[in-house]
This record gives structure tokens, sequence and C-alpha cells, in this order.
């Protein structure tokens, strides 16, 4: 094997040329930067799940699995018996797990009792709200019986409110809600429930507006997205610096007439 004949010389590039690396390291750069921009997405914010569930008379407990892991987070439930009346109710799966409650002034008492809140849509559903847990019993939507009658959902028809649901993913708080359709006016008759939907924030401690499917952050649409995409810069025209980067901007401005035309 023969030795080396000694070092190699270091080839020398002229001026012209290191001008057209540069440009096009540069061009390259700028060119890469706006492509990771535009076709990276926003990470989801807000999961939304459309349902059309009908809350049966005595039917037993439907559950809600908000964020789809297989662990229920809360039961719907929609209980009516003869001569002593009818109760629509909504109860946490797990023991962490809270429910938005309001006071009510009947339910058979003299005084105001803790019931499920009917949260209007719009409305803001966190951290500083009213969640308990109710010692795992659940809170009433709406009661009807000789005693008396009481709750948040009562004495509607065809209305639509939200639940506001406080629970936890990994031993973090998030918060959702679930979307119920009542008639609770059909007299002698079961109260009338329909589960339309629930949704709940992916980040922990965030509040979630009622109603809302996706959040400010969430991945959207764009008009570049149905309309015609520019024709990407070739490496070669990169390579040819400033003239090149001028005849592929003649190229896309040709194209985008063509398109308008």
């Amino acid at each position: 094997m023969k030795a080396s004949p000694g070092p190699r010389k270091t080839a020398s590039l002229s001026e012209s040329i290191h001008q057209q690396l540069s440009m096009y390291a540069l061009a390259a750069s700028a060119a890469g930067v706006g492509t990771l921009c535009f076709a990276m997405p926003a990470e989801a914010r807000i999961v939304y799940t459309p349902a059309h569930v009908a809350i049966k008379a005595n039917g037993g407990l439907f559950r809600i699995d908000l964020n789809h892991d297989g662990t229920p987070d809360f039961g719907l439930s929609n209980r009516s018996a003869l001569y002593q009346g009818n109760a629509l109710l909504v109860r946490p799966s797990q023991p962490a797990n809270e429910i938005w409650l309001t006071n009510s002034n009947a339910c058979g008492t003299s005084f105001p009792v803790p019931v499920a809140a009917a949260v209007p849509k719009g409305k803001r559903i966190g951290p500083k709200r009213d969640f308990q847990n109710n010692n795992g019993f659940g809170a009433v939507m709406a009661s009807d019986s000789k005693t008396g009658s009481c709750g948040a959902w009562f004495g509607q028809s065809d209305f639509q409110a939200y639940l506001g649901l406080k629970f936890t993913i990994k031993g973090k708080i998030h918060f959702g809600w679930a979307r119920v359709k009542v008639d609770t006016q059909r007299q002698d008759e079961p109260f009338s429930a329909i589960l339309t939907g629930y949704a709940y924030e992916t980040i922990p401690g965030k509040a979630i507006i009622a109603g809302a499917t996706k959040g400010p952050d969430d991945a959207e649409p764009t008009a570049a997205l149905s309309s015609q995409t520019p024709e990407p810069t070739t490496l070669g025209a990169l390579a040819l610096g400033a003239p090149g980067l001028s005849i592929w901007r003649r190229k896309e401005s040709a194209a985008a007439a063509l398109a308008a035309n």
C-alpha cells in the first residue's frame, strides 16, 4: 500500500461562489422555516364527543367517559315510581370527581339544598365554581314528588343546558361539560332526558366554556389548504443565487395569474 504523498491542498472558492452559497443557505433556511410554520398543526385543546342518548326511566345508570380512557367519570339516571314521583340525577363515578352545584329552595325542605346547576351556553366552567362531590351520591337535576319539587332543571319543556363537571386524569384536575335536553313538564309521565354531547379541556386546571367544542388553540383548516399551493423553490434555483430566485418568483407569479384566470 502506497503512503500518502502528503497533505491535500484546500481548494479555494471564488468570492462569487461564496456569495451564491450564502444566499442559497439563507433562502433554504427561510423556506424551511416557512414550511414548518405552515405544516405543523396546533395541539388539540378540547375533546368533544357528540351524542344522542335517551336516559330512559328506570333504565339504570348511564355512564359518561369524558376522555375515553375506559374509566367512567360520571353517570346519569332517570328514576320514576308510581305514587312516588320522578327524579333525574347526576353522580360522580370516581371519588375525586365533582359536579357544579347551586341551591334550590324546595325538595321537601324548609332550607336551600344543593342541586346540579343548569349551566347556560357560553358560561365559563372552571376553578372558581362551586364544585362538590356530595359524598358520592350525586346531585338532583330535577325532582318531583309528593313532598315537593326542586332542581334547576325542573319545570322545563324542551330545555337544553349544560352540567359543569370536574374530574381527574392521572391525578390532575380537568374541567368539562355534558349537554342534556329535558322535558319535565309532562304530567303523570316520567321525565324525558337526552344526552346530546360532552367535552373536556385537555390542559389541566384550565376552564372550559359551556358548549365549546374546540378551543382557540385547536388546529383549524386554513385558506391556504383550499387554494393552490405555491410551487416549491427548487434546489437548482436556490443554487443559482439571486438570478435563480428571480426566475422562481416570475414562475410563481405566472402560475398565480393562470390560476386566477
